[in-house]
């Protein structure tokens, strides 16, 4: 039997490519040999050459394991979209959907989905630091509005760490979510599936332990943080947390995999959503692989599920 031939995209020019190069070696070492002929790209430096060889069919499928702009916000997918070369995770409008914080949390929301009051600042605008607390509290939660990893992101406590905040968060984007800060336990979910019969992958709960809150270095360092899994969670904060991950997933319009992360609030009981990850990170420390290995999928099967799912057959 031929094998099937994937192009594995890692890299890229966003602020994650380091994370992006770890997941496709992750990706690479875990593939089948025996059941696929792997070509390897980075679209900073081989993108005409990918594309070339897209368009002259020389593979089946595109693997993404790209992070950020320009691979995962939808711009990639639309491009494969036009010269009918399939891939896995989202296509173009639930990439650019699920890119942007800020529009995830407006379609969560009209599913029921609960989120933290936010504001948002486009940059060259002005603000006034004194409004923007007497409307939020502190902490107030600093995010670029289309980034990951938590690049760019802080948590302001006092007036003048949310004047710096800002300013970090506008050299990443061009807009900048605040948040109402909510103390809790964060929850993640990783989702995979069709868009309209998603199936939810046991709870995780993420502990960190280099840092206050799950950072950069809390989500790429071994041992920064600790991920309990299945998490050690009342059944029916589960149960809450995998259908409102569902919900979240089928309103972005996802497939094949995402991972969904949630705040369990200490005061009020509730589930609040931070964001989605439509291409969720498969490093060493990663996420997605510990739900699917505690659902009974070693890495490898793991990923030929992903891929099984966008092979015409």
């Amino acid at each position: 039997m031929a094998k099937l031939k994937i192009a594995l995209l890692a890299g890229g020019v966003s602020g994650e490519r380091e994370v992006s190069l770890k997941t496709g070696e992750k990706i690479y070492q875990a593939l089948d040999k025996n059941k696929y002929e792997i070509s390897r790209y980075d679209p900073k430096t081989d993108l005409k050459q990918f594309f070339s060889d897209a368009v002259d069919k020389k593979f089946d499928l595109v693997f993404p394991a790209l992070h950020g702009p320009f691979g995962e916000d939808g711009k990639l997918q639309g491009m494969l979209d036009m010269i009918g070369m399939p891939y896995v995770f989202s296509g173009c409008l639930a990439s650019a959907l699920g890119m942007n914080k800020y529009k995830t949390k407006v379609l969560a929301r009209d599913k029921g989905v609960e989120s933290a009051e936010d504001l948002i600042l486009v940059k060259g605008k002005n603000y006034d630091t004194n409004i923007l607390i007497s409307e939020l509290g502190l902490p107030i939660v600093i995010k670029p509005i289309e980034l990951g990893s938590s690049v760019g992101m802080s948590i302001a406590k006092t007036k003048e760490e949310l004047e710096k905040g800002i300013k970090l968060a506008f050299k990443h984007d061009e807009e900048v979510l605040l948040e109402q800060f909510i103390k809790g336990r964060e929850l993640t979910v990783a989702v995979m599936g069709a868009k309209y019969n998603p199936e939810a992958l046991p709870v995780i709960e993420i502990i960190p332990k280099a840092s206050e809150w799950f950072d950069y270095k809390a989500k790429y360092e071994p041992g920064a943080s600790e991920e309990v899994c299945p998490a050690q969670i009342p059944d029916k904060v589960r149960d809450k947390a995998q259908d409102l991950a569902k919900k979240v997933y089928s309103a972005v319009g996802c497939k094949d995999l995402a991972r969904v992360d949630f705040i369990w609030s200490k005061d009020d009981d509730k589930l609040y959503l931070l964001e989605i990850n439509t291409i969720p990170g498969m490093t060493a420390t990663s996420l997605a692989p510990q739900a699917a290995k505690a659902a009974g999928l070693e890495f490898p099967e793991f990923l030929d599920r992903l891929i099984e799912g966008n092979v015409k057959k």
